[in-house]
């Protein structure tokens, strides 16, 4: 028996708390100044246990970014319209939050609240030359210590992980030019569905 469209949707919102929460570690701590466009492919990794690999699109104020979990999902911010849209292709919906500053990707050299950085070494990270720093952050009342390998050919953060290993985010085959406006709107034809109850991302 094939499920309902209640079942269908209680499904789906299992699933996307759960994609969240795996989520939650890529979009940490950061403030993005770049000027230019880019695409890239990403491996993000958690308590290694989950990995994560998937494709970012980026513009000044615009991300996307593509990935499986369980199923293909597409997360799209828009800065400039102050909106998240995540998207399933395989049902051809959608559900809409507000923008948190929280959801921007590691794009920028500076972590928001750093307050020490130390180059410890250098490396070769996907072909591209990379200074290794030790960042010290302060988030609330706490302090927290990340590596960054900042790519020195291209002046971006091609790596960045937890000093204890327990999470990663790196990206790939980095290609910088102009990016299709098409990318960052919601295909014709989704069906608009609102959030499952108790996913609440307001700050």
């Amino acid at each position: 028996m094939g499920l309902t469209g209640g079942q269908e949707i209680k499904k789906e919102g299992l699933m996307l708390k759960k994609f969240f929460a795996v989520l939650l570690f890529i979009f940490l701590l950061s403030g993005t100044a770049l000027a230019f466009e880019f695409s890239a492919d990403t491996i993000s990794t958690y308590k290694g246990e989950h990995e994560i690999k998937g494709k970012i699109y980026f513009k000044p104020d615009k991300y996307r970014m593509d990935m499986k979990v369980n199923e293909d999902m597409i997360m799209i911010t828009r800065v400039d319209k102050k909106v998240i849209w995540n998207i399933m292709p395989a049902q051809k919906m959608y559900m809409e939050m507000p923008f948190n500053l929280k959801n921007k990707p590691k794009v920028d050299e500076k972590f928001e609240g750093e307050i020490d950085r130390k180059l410890v070494g250098n490396e070769t990270i996907d072909g591209h030359p990379a200074k290794k720093y030790l960042i010290t952050y302060k988030s609330g009342n706490e302090k927290h210590q990340v590596y960054q390998w900042f790519a020195t050919d291209i002046n971006f953060p091609v790596k960045t992980s937890a000093i204890d290993g327990s999470w990663s985010q790196e990206y790939k085959n980095i290609k910088i030019g102009s990016q299709p406006d098409s990318l960052f709107e919601v295909p014709e034809g989704y069906k608009k569905i609102q959030m499952p109850g108790g996913m609440n991302f307001k700050d």
